[in-house]
């Protein structure tokens, strides 16, 4: 099979609302397997107030105004693009990959929304835009998350665990011949984030406000009761769960915003200590030490991440690893890149294994763009399009 490098831009909106992570990536795919790959450029453009507030609300609006937050989102996250494209003069891209804003995640009802409208962002940008990656694992009664490992399988290796700390914290772990497992493990930095907000700040820096807290045990107690927790994986997580049932418990506790800061970090770090436990019971996935790699915004919180490697070497030997800061901020994007490039390679890039679904599957919807298709096939779709309007206005 002929070697293929692509050049990609990889796009993410986390649940944290900092901002939408951009990466210009270079993805070498060689017999069915990534056998180079360069982070080349990459960025955060922070969200506007208004369009922080405005996805923050969205859940609770009605259907015209979530309609017309689709497309003027694609719309927007065009001018970042465009943005990001003009500031490092960017000329050379195969396609976009776009994540999108995850509003509605309830797999049990075979739902999982993520807006952006490709189309607006394969139009405004000139370049063609896959997105959608999620829906076809749902519809086959998967998860639809976490997507994280496929990045973790193809592009990072030699570790055992793989730890995301963004607005939710997930683990992934490769047990052998290739077999992987995943879960979302708790709410993390969208909750600490919330918290950091009561102190005037948008994050807790290197956790010095949870370092000064003291753990409140009454609220580590509520924190921990949902059946979430001892629920068998696979399993995903929903930022609307979280905001409805997880952060009024901490608004309502009788306690300081420091003593709050450091009861999430405690609820986070036993959390991910307790998946990593289950998966090694369960999959009898037995050595005498492990290695486990570490991203997401959250490895910056210094004080989380200590809490985290006591909790994991109270009974385990577990070296923590952490990658460089691009690494740590811009995985996810990364791996959007990575789950373009398996779509336009026909490879599954949601694994059942993962998620539960019935089958692995290919996820991806496919916007052409102007830019990205040669000028026969880009003169062919024009003739087709002015057919289809030619026949609409008979």
């Amino acid at each position: 099979m002929a070697s293929k490098t692509y050049q990609v831009l990889g796009l993410m909106s986390g649940s944290s609302l900092d901002g939408l992570d951009i990466a210009y990536c270079s993805i070498t795919w060689e017999h069915d397997r990534v056998t180079n790959w360069k982070l080349i450029q990459s960025e955060t453009l922070p969200f506007s107030d208004q369009w922080k507030n405005r996805l923050r609300e969205l859940p609770n609006q009605n259907a015209i105004i979530f309609a017309k937050t689709n497309t003027y989102f694609g719309h927007y996250m065009a001018s970042l693009v465009n943005e990001f494209i003009d500031n490092y003069s960017i000329t050379d891209i195969d396609f976009i990959a776009s994540h999108g804003h995850t509003i509605f995640h309830d797999p049990e009802h075979l739902i999982s929304i993520q807006i952006g409208d490709g189309a607006a962002l394969a139009s405004q940008t000139g370049y063609t835009t896959i997105c959608d990656f999620r829906t076809q694992d749902v519809a086959l009664d998967g998860e639809g998350a976490p997507l994280s490992p496929l990045v973790d399988r193809y592009m990072f290796h030699d570790y055992d665990f793989y730890l995301n700390i963004g607005g939710i914290a997930n683990v992934s772990a490769n047990i052998g011949n290739d077999t992987w497992v995943a879960l979302d493990c708790c709410a993390a930095n969208q909750v600490l984030n919330f918290l950091a907000e009561e102190l005037g700040r948008a994050y807790d820096d290197n956790g010095s406000f949870a370092s000064r807290g003291t753990v409140n045990e009454k609220l580590l107690r509520q924190v921990s009761s949902f059946s979430y927790y001892s629920n068998p994986y696979p399993k995903s997580m929903s930022n609307g769960w979280i905001r409805k049932k997880l952060i009024p418990l901490y608004l309502e506790a009788e306690c300081s915003p420091e003593d709050k800061l450091a009861t999430a970090c405690e609820h986070i770090a036993i959390e991910i200590s307790n998946s990593i436990q289950d998966i090694i019971s369960k999959e009898d996935f037995v050595k005498t030490s492990y290695k486990m790699l570490i991203t997401g915004g959250g490895v910056f919180n210094n004080f989380l991440v200590q809490t985290i490697h006591a909790y994991c070497n109270r009974s385990l030997d577990i070296d923590l690893l952490i990658p460089n800061p691009e690494i740590i901020n811009f995985k996810e994007a990364m791996l959007m890149a990575l789950l373009g490039v398996l779509r336009v390679e026909k490879v599954p890039n949601s694994l059942k294994s993962i998620t539960g679904a019935k089958k692995d599957t290919i996820n991806g919807a496919i916007h052409l763009g102007y830019k990205s298709v040669n000028e026969k096939e880009h003169l062919a779709t024009v003739k087709h399009q002015n057919i289809v309007k030619s026949k609409e206005k008979v």
